[in-house]
């Protein structure tokens, strides 16, 4: 599946949150959408799962307007883990995740919708707290089983909107370690807002990057994440080191305001 967004602007009032962004993304394509507080990820990542709308410009899958998409038809090709989720404090963790599955569950749950809730607590290791109620868990096992829920729907494209931020560092790399190669095993692709440029630089295949809700960046991390970038988006110096591991960008000083 391909996603295509074409000069998508977002207005709120009198104030535009987000100007012309165009970008596409192709099978199995990680996108990590990078940018301080406030530069318009949460809004875009929005606007692609279909919670707003766009002022102006086009979003489309495989040629097709999303605007045109059913509803139904379209939450089946979304995963979307929001920044911020609700959740019903007596419901288990295995009912959370097989909501996942409510738009493919037609009278009755199957033995193959529970299978699937099953194999996604089992990607991120979480089957062991298959009965435990979300109101007992933390922040962070809380976003993960918000995750398996995505998992769980089996969609072409995944919308996570900071996921590994209540993760410790441990978590985070084996979240995206699972995300990585999901999308390789299924062919989907994912669009991720992220605030730690190391995540989108070792795991995203091309960054966007967003400043005051404008492309400051379009392209591969390494070539896009520079010093000068982070310096004239961020206002923090930084430098780029390597070692057998890859590349790593370490900030050391304030700048500036960019």
């Amino acid at each position: 599946m391909e996603i295509t967004l074409d000069n998508v602007c977002k207005d709120y009032g009198e104030k535009r949150v987000l100007d012309d962004i165009s970008f596409s993304l192709g099978k199995a394509d990680i996108v990590a959408l990078v940018g301080p507080n406030g530069s318009g990820k949460s809004t875009l990542i929005k606007i692609i799962a279909g919670v707003h709308s766009q002022t102006s410009g086009s979003i489309g899958i495989d040629g097709t307007d999303i605007r045109k998409i059913d509803p139904i038809e379209l939450a089946k090709c979304i995963g979307y883990v929001p920044q911020h989720f609700t959740y019903t404090l007596y419901s288990t963790v295995f009912e959370t995740v097989l909501l996942g599955r409510r738009q493919h569950i037609k009278w009755s749950v199957s033995d193959e919708e529970l299978s699937r809730v099953q194999h996604s607590l089992e990607a991120l290791e979480m089957e062991h707290m298959a009965g435990s109620y979300m109101d007992q868990l933390s922040g962070g096992e809380r976003q993960k089983v918000f995750i398996a829920r995505a998992l769980a729907q089996d969609p072409k494209l995944f919308l996570f909107d900071e996921p590994t931020s209540a993760l410790d560092i441990r978590y985070q790399i084996e979240v995206m370690e699972t995300m990585r190669e999901i999308t390789w095993e299924r062919g989907a692709g994912m669009i991720i807002a992220v605030h730690d440029l190391n995540l989108a630089y070792r795991y995203a295949d091309t960054v966007v990057v967003l400043h005051g809700g404008k492309m400051a960046g379009y392209g591969k991390p390494q070539e896009i994440l520079t010093p000068e970038c982070i310096r004239k988006v961020y206002g923090v110096d930084a430098f780029v080191i390597e070692n057998e591991q890859g590349k790593f960008l370490v900030p050391f000083r304030a700048g500036s305001a960019p």
